[in-house]
Protein backbone atom coordinates (compact mmCIF):
# COMPACT_ATOMS: atom_id res chain seq x y z
CA UNK A 1 0.00 0.00 0.00
CA UNK A 2 1.07 3.55 -0.81
CA UNK A 3 -0.10 6.61 0.52
CA UNK A 4 0.58 9.74 -1.37
CA UNK A 5 0.20 13.54 0.01
CA UNK A 6 0.83 16.66 -2.35
CA UNK A 7 1.77 20.05 -1.38
CA UNK A 8 2.93 23.28 -2.78
CA UNK A 9 -0.27 24.44 -4.91
CA UNK A 10 -1.53 28.12 -4.40
CA UNK A 11 -2.30 31.27 -6.28
CA UNK A 12 0.63 32.55 -8.67
CA UNK A 13 0.60 34.95 -11.56
CA UNK A 14 0.87 34.15 -15.18
CA UNK A 15 4.64 33.74 -15.82
CA UNK A 16 5.67 33.01 -12.37
CA UNK A 17 6.34 29.41 -10.97
CA UNK A 18 5.49 26.49 -8.21
CA UNK A 19 7.55 23.32 -7.26
CA UNK A 20 4.78 20.60 -6.15
CA UNK A 21 5.93 18.00 -3.88
CA UNK A 22 3.99 14.65 -3.38
CA UNK A 23 5.57 12.98 -0.24
CA UNK A 24 5.17 9.14 -0.27
CA UNK A 25 5.05 6.23 1.97
CA UNK A 26 5.94 2.72 1.62
CA UNK A 27 9.04 0.96 0.92
CA UNK A 28 8.44 0.37 -2.37
CA UNK A 29 8.57 4.02 -3.95
CA UNK A 30 11.67 3.57 -5.73
CA UNK A 31 10.46 0.75 -7.71
CA UNK A 32 7.10 2.64 -8.70
CA UNK A 33 6.74 5.05 -11.65
CA UNK A 34 4.99 8.38 -10.85
CA UNK A 35 2.81 10.55 -12.68
CA UNK A 36 1.23 13.79 -12.71
CA UNK A 37 -2.59 14.71 -13.39
CA UNK A 38 -4.43 17.69 -13.39
CA UNK A 39 -8.38 18.30 -13.56
CA UNK A 40 -9.75 21.98 -13.86
CA UNK A 41 -13.37 22.61 -12.96
CA UNK A 42 -15.71 20.55 -15.87
CA UNK A 43 -12.73 19.06 -17.95
CA UNK A 44 -11.76 15.46 -17.52
CA UNK A 45 -8.40 14.52 -15.19
CA UNK A 46 -5.53 15.11 -17.82
CA UNK A 47 -1.87 13.88 -17.81
CA UNK A 48 0.70 16.36 -17.16
CA UNK A 49 4.17 14.19 -16.80
CA UNK A 50 5.65 10.84 -15.64
CA UNK A 51 8.80 9.73 -14.49
CA UNK A 52 10.41 6.27 -14.29
CA UNK A 53 11.32 4.66 -11.20
CA UNK A 54 15.28 5.27 -11.94
CA UNK A 55 14.22 8.74 -12.50
CA UNK A 56 16.17 8.73 -16.33
CA UNK A 57 12.77 8.22 -18.33
CA UNK A 58 10.66 11.39 -18.07
CA UNK A 59 7.37 11.74 -20.69
CA UNK A 60 5.17 15.05 -20.63
CA UNK A 61 2.61 16.13 -21.76
CA UNK A 62 2.19 18.69 -25.05
CA UNK A 63 1.02 21.52 -23.07
CA UNK A 64 3.58 21.68 -20.87
CA UNK A 65 6.71 20.19 -22.26
CA UNK A 66 9.53 22.69 -22.10
CA UNK A 67 7.72 25.03 -18.97
CA UNK A 68 7.61 21.57 -16.20
CA UNK A 69 10.20 19.70 -14.89
CA UNK A 70 9.18 16.23 -12.94
CA UNK A 71 11.71 14.49 -10.73
CA UNK A 72 11.55 12.17 -7.87
CA UNK A 73 14.23 11.33 -5.33
CA UNK A 74 14.21 8.15 -4.04
CA UNK A 75 15.88 8.41 -0.72
CA UNK A 76 13.34 10.64 0.23
CA UNK A 77 10.30 9.23 -1.30
CA UNK A 78 9.43 12.53 -2.88
CA UNK A 79 8.11 13.32 -6.33
CA UNK A 80 8.62 16.82 -7.62
CA UNK A 81 6.94 19.04 -10.25
CA UNK A 82 8.81 22.31 -11.14
CA UNK A 83 6.10 24.50 -13.27
CA UNK A 84 7.71 27.67 -14.87
CA UNK A 85 6.03 30.21 -17.38
CA UNK A 86 2.48 29.59 -15.46
CA UNK A 87 -0.46 29.95 -17.95
CA UNK A 88 -4.19 30.88 -16.60
CA UNK A 89 -4.83 27.46 -18.32
CA UNK A 90 -2.80 25.74 -16.19
CA UNK A 91 -5.17 26.48 -12.90
CA UNK A 92 -6.32 22.73 -11.76
CA UNK A 93 -6.33 20.34 -9.16
CA UNK A 94 -2.87 18.68 -9.49
CA UNK A 95 -2.90 15.04 -8.34
CA UNK A 96 0.37 12.82 -7.92
CA UNK A 97 -0.11 8.81 -8.79
CA UNK A 98 1.81 6.05 -8.58
CA UNK A 99 1.86 2.94 -10.61
CA UNK A 100 3.05 -0.45 -9.40
CA UNK A 101 5.02 -1.18 -12.47
CA UNK A 102 7.81 0.79 -13.45
CA UNK A 103 7.03 1.73 -17.02
CA UNK A 104 5.35 5.43 -17.42
CA UNK A 105 2.25 6.16 -18.58
CA UNK A 106 0.18 8.75 -19.51
CA UNK A 107 -3.27 6.26 -18.83
CA UNK A 108 -5.07 7.67 -15.43
CA UNK A 109 -6.21 4.14 -15.31
CA UNK A 110 -2.79 2.26 -15.37
CA UNK A 111 -1.92 4.61 -11.81
CA UNK A 112 -2.95 2.19 -8.89
CA UNK A 113 -2.77 4.72 -5.93
CA UNK A 114 -3.70 8.56 -6.25
CA UNK A 115 -3.22 11.75 -3.69
CA UNK A 116 -5.85 13.77 -2.59
CA UNK A 117 -4.54 16.64 -5.18
CA UNK A 118 -3.03 20.44 -4.55
CA UNK A 119 -4.99 23.32 -5.82
CA UNK A 120 -3.13 25.50 -8.18
CA UNK A 121 -4.39 28.85 -9.70
CA UNK A 122 -2.62 30.97 -11.70
CA UNK A 123 -4.01 34.63 -12.51
CA UNK A 124 -3.87 36.65 -15.77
Amino acid sequence: QVQLVESGGGLVQAGGSLRLSCAASGRTFSRYAMGWFRQAPGKEREFVAAIRWSGYTTYYADSVKGRFTVSRDNAKSTLYLQMNSLKPEDTAVYYCAAKREPVVSDLSYEYDYWGQGTQVTVSS
